[in-house]
């Protein structure tokens, strides 16, 4: 069931209204609202709610166990022969075995397979080893991780294990289930323990975001989709290298717009529901550096990675060898969670080599520094006293009052922004192949004249790119203006707004572009 669409509109207001009549009676509102996500998930195949049950059953049953707590007997042996805390850690191991099982089994059989067997056709060895060509369930990679999550966090004492209806409702909550963002239970599972109260909810806010998640989607990222991105993409060979380029800024807009888009309206419809989401996208394209981006996009994505991943790794512990090669798995294993193929592993790399090559730079630019402001501290040491020790140093009175850091943000930023397009280029072709004839084409056909080229398509990307530059107070101040419109006035505003996506959107809403993950 896709947000941007009459189903869902209708199958929300029904969710809405009945929520809310039910809210005070918790036990029904959350036996209610489990039904209504596993409609809404079997919407696009029954079959696979089966897994959402499975997979609630065995980390409830996996956390309960887990959050027993382990026997505190003392003595020289007593982590050795402790079966509590070793019940607790085999459990943890079952489960997280389970899920990254599933998710493995699903997500990378098919690849693996088939990497298998083209590296022994290489080597010389005829083999056809059988695929199973499996469906991919919607959503699997977003659910596995908050399972995940739970049981780890669990088992590290951060939240206490809670009952399979509450765990139900975390997991199989439809804003979040199939696209994000990654709620973690210790965001999600407080909230529900709360009495939830209408009159908390934040309706302008909600409105604001599910008005322009829908704009983004609907209008921005179909638009981008249509006029050039996906024939560029899908035949290079028949475009200039002018087009090319085009098609990689313009994917770079389309696929922030298609996810942030998705991101605005889960968090709108939660919070119409009475729950708050974590932010996902904090304008990722204003970074000035490969860092700063990281923080700025897909935040509960890396957030978990840091968290779950390259802390367990060693994280900063070990020395600065130990330090890279967490960093650089990390973003390998994060390419590979978006997809099972070649070109998303190459992008996790790649990622991954630049935030290495980014904290090389860093270090050696402060090291620098530090030298210099000893050597400065030197000669100042020895320098005679100023006549008149109240009055400013020739050094800071040739300083320019205004220095031109400006200049310097925009080169990181421009840096920054090209660094990350040929990233998504990697991440858009569905081979290494399909890259590498864009790279050709980007490089040898570039004066190649474009009829297809026009003004429309390069505003859509330079206004999107200006609105990421938005200061947020002020877009913050925007949201306080509206609410204090009357609810009228909102209403219609929001009426007109909808028939202005509908004016200009296409016909048809493709799937958004993370469902494949």
């Amino acid at each position: 069931m896709l947000f941007p669409t009459f189903t869902f509109a209708v199958f929300f207001v029904i969710v809405l209204c009945v929520g809310w009549l039910i809210h005070s009676k918790p036990v029904l509102w959350k036996l209610f609202m489990v039904g209504a996500s596993y409609v809404f998930y079997a919407w696009w195949n029954p079959s696979f709610v089966l897994l959402l049950v499975a997979s609630t059953l065995v980390n409830t049953i996996c956390g309960r166990i887990i959050a027993a707590p382990p026997n505190t007997s003392h003595g020289p042996s007593a982590q050795a022969t402790n079966p509590s805390q070793a019940l607790r850690k085999t459990v943890l191991f079952l489960a997280i075995a389970y899920n990254l099982g599933v998710l493995g089994f699903f997500k990378y059989h098919d690849f693996f397979i088939s990497s298998i067997e083209d590296g022994l056709n290489q080597l010389g060895w005829s083999v056809n080893l059988p695929l199973l060509r499996v469906v991919l369930p919607v959503g699997i990679s977003f659910f596995t991780f908050q399972a995940l999550s739970y049981v780890i966090d669990v088992y590290r004492g951060k939240i206490s294990a809670c009952d399979l209806l509450d765990f139900a409702v975390y997991l199989a909550f439809f804003p979040q289930l199939v696209a994000g963002p990654i709620v973690r239970a210790s965001e999600f599972l407080p909230q529900l323990s709360q009495r939830l109260n209408p009159l908390n909810i934040d309706i302008t806010r909600a409105g604001i975001l599910i008005a322009s998640g829908l704009f983004k989607k609907v209008v921005i990222s179909s638009y981008l989709a249509d006029a050039l991105v996906d024939d560029v993409f899908g035949f290079p060979e028949r475009f200039s290298g002018l087009e090319i380029l085009l098609a990689i800024y313009g994917y770079s807009i389309q696929i922030y717009a298609d996810f942030s888009g998705y991101t605005d309206i889960a968090i709108g419809v939660a919070m119409l529901l009475g729950f708050r989401f974590p932010e996902n996208f904090n304008q990722p394209y204003r970074a000035t550096s490969i860092q700063d981006f990281w923080r700025r996009w897909h935040i509960t994505l890396s957030s978990w990675l840091r968290d779950f991943l390259y802390i367990p790794l060693g994280g900063n512990r070990g020395g600065k060898f130990k330090r890279d090669r967490n960093l650089f798995l990390t973003m390998l294993l994060g390419g590979l969670w978006h997809g099972a193929a070649w070109p998303f592993v190459v992008w996790g790399a790649y990622q991954g080599g630049g935030l290495l090559v980014e904290r090389r730079f860093a270090e050696l630019r402060g090291s620098r520094q530090t030298r210099r402001t000893e050597r400065r501290a030197t000669s100042q040491t020895f320098q005679a006293p100023s006549q008149n020790p109240l009055a400013p140093s020739q050094n800071l009175q040739a300083r320019p009052q205004n220095p031109p850091m400006r200049l310097t943000t925009l080169l990181k930023w421009l840096a920054t922004f090209h660094f990350i397009c040929v990233g998504w280029l990697f991440f858009r072709s569905e081979t290494l192949d399909d890259a590498a004839d864009m790279f050709r084409q980007l490089f040898t056909s570039f004066l190649t004249p474009d009829p297809k080229l026009n003004s429309v398509f390069v505003g859509v990307i330079v206004c999107a790119l200006l609105m990421q530059m938005l200061s947020r107070p002020a877009l913050a101040r925007l949201q306080t203006n509206i609410s204090r419109l009357p609810v009228w006035i909102m209403a219609l505003g929001f009426g007109a707004w909808v028939l202005v996506i509908e004016q200009f959107g296409p016909e048809g809403v493709a799937p958004f572009i993370y469902f494949q993950f």
